[in-house]
């Protein structure tokens, strides 16, 4: 799934503008321009192991009451933090949909081993003739 597939219904959603810090000179001190997203999941209706997913990508960001919290302040403007956060939120929706393959162990075979050993004792035997050269 990618983040462009995913639809967040405006009524899951509510926006809070917060007085954002870093760059923008006076404009940051009178501009609220930083975006606080809360995102219900409950109102997804997510599989419950995709919101197991979710819940590991998110860490921090989920509150105990199933809501996931995100801060844009990246830009200088109200519009693009907005737009920022929905796509931020909208990826880490997509990321929680893929599926990891599960590791299968493989062990190296009896022919790979013994052509390692037949390497390293090659190996040696080369180091082994320069030692020092002593006289007749």
């Amino acid at each position: 799934m990618k983040a462009e597939d995913v639809v967040l219904p405006e009524d899951a959603l509510s926006e809070t503008f917060l007085a954002a810090t870093g760059h923008g000179g006076q404009n940051v001190n009178k501009v609220a321009t930083a975006v606080q997203l809360r995102l219900d999941l409950f109102k997804l209706g997510l599989s419950p192991e995709v919101y197991e997913r979710l819940k590991v990508i998110a860490g921090s960001k989920m509150t105990l009451a199933g809501e996931l919290l995100v801060t844009a302040r990246r830009y200088r403007s109200q519009d693009a933090n907005r737009t920022d956060a929905r796509a931020r939120l909208a990826q880490m929706i997509a990321d929680a949909h893929i599926v990891q393959a599960k590791r299968r162990r493989t062990r190296p075979s009896k022919a790979a081993k013994a052509k390692r050993i037949d390497q390293k004792t090659q190996r040696g035997a080369v180091k082994r003739g320069r030692g020092k050269v002593t006289d007749f």
